[in-house]
C-alpha cells in the first residue's frame, strides 16, 4: 500500500537517494532538512511514517522522536532513525527516544524498504497489504474484496478503509475521533456524526453474511470490532 513518507534529513544526496527509491517504490514522499521545515509539513498532514535523521541542524532527530512521541497528535506515528552512530548505546538512546527502528549508515535501498514494511506491519497494520481474515470474514486491501463465509461482500471505498481498521484492530474501542483521524485522516474536517452513518452503511453490507454482529457499539464511548466468540 502506497504511504506518506515524510524524509528529515540534511545531507541533500542521501535525502535525494532514499527520495528516488521510495517513490520508485511507489511512496508518496515528503521533503524537509530541519525539524522546524518538518514541523511545517506535519502541520499540514501527518504522514503515514517518517525517516529521522539523527544529525541535524538546530534540533537533532532523538529531541524531535522525543517531541513527536510527547505530542497526542503525532504520538501514534512510526518513526525510523537514520544515523551513523552504530554503538550499542547510540542505538538504545534512539529507540528509548520513541524510534520504531534504527539504520545505520550506509544502508542499501532495499534494507530500508523492508524495515519499512516491518515497521508498518506492526505499528499500522492496515496500512499494508497483508490479508486479514477474521471469524469467516476475509479482507484482501491489495485486490481491493470482501468476502464473508466465501460469499463477496459489496463495500463502499470508505467502509472498505474503516473495515480495515477494525479488523486489523479488534477488540480495542475507538471513539468516533479516533476512527475519523485513522480512517478519513486528521486534515479531513467532517463532523464525528459521518462515523455513524458509516457505520450503518458497513453493518448493512456484512448482513449479507452475517458478520454485522462483529461491529458493537460501546454506548458513551464508540464501536469495537469483536474477534473472539
Amino acid at each position: 500500500m502506497p504511504l506518506n513518507i515524510l524524509i528529515v534529513e540534511d545531507e541533500a544526496a542521501i535525502q535525494e537517494l532514499i527520495a528516488v527509491n521510495l517513490e520508485a517504490a511507489g511512496h508518496h514522499v515528503l521533503r524537509a532538512a530541519d525539524a522546524e521545515k518538518a514541523n511545517d509539513l506535519m502541520r499540514e498532514s501527518l504522514p503515514d511514517l517518517v525517516l529521522l535523521d539523527w544529525m541535524l541542524p538546530g534540533r537533532s532527530g532523538v529531541a524531535i522522536a522525543r517531541h513527536l512521541r510527547g505530542d497526542a497528535r503525532t504520538r501514534a506515528i512510526p518513526i525510523i532513525m537514520l544515523t551513523a552512530k552504530s554503538a550499542e548505546q547510540d542505538k538504545i538512546l534512539g529507540l528509548e527516544a520513541g524510534a520504531d527502528d534504527y539504520i545505520t549508515k550506509p544502508f542499501s535501498p532495499r534494507e530500508l524498504l523492508a524495515r519499512i514494511k516491518a515497521v508498518m506491519r506492526r505499528r499500522a497494520p492496515q496500512m499494508t497489504d497483508d490479508v486479514v481474515e477474521v471469524r469467516g470474514l476475509r479482507l484482501d486491501p491489495l485486490a481491493h474484496r470482501v468476502s464473508g463465509n466465501g460469499q463477496s461482500l459489496d463495500l463502499g471505498p470508505t467502509e472498505f478503509r474503516l473495515l480495515h481498521f477494525f479488523m486489523t484492530h479488534a477488540e480495542r474501542v475507538h471513539t468516533r475521533t479516533q476512527l475519523l483521524d485513522q480512517v478519513w485522516g486528521d486534515h479531513v474536517f467532517v463532523e464525528e456524526r459521518t462515523v455513524d452513518v458509516h457505520i450503518r452503511r458497513l453493518r448493512q453490507a456484512l448482513e449479507v453474511s452475517g458478520h454485522d454482529a462483529l461491529i458493537e457499539t460501546v454506548r458513551g464511548t464508540g464501536y469495537r470490532f469483536a474477534a473472539r466468540d
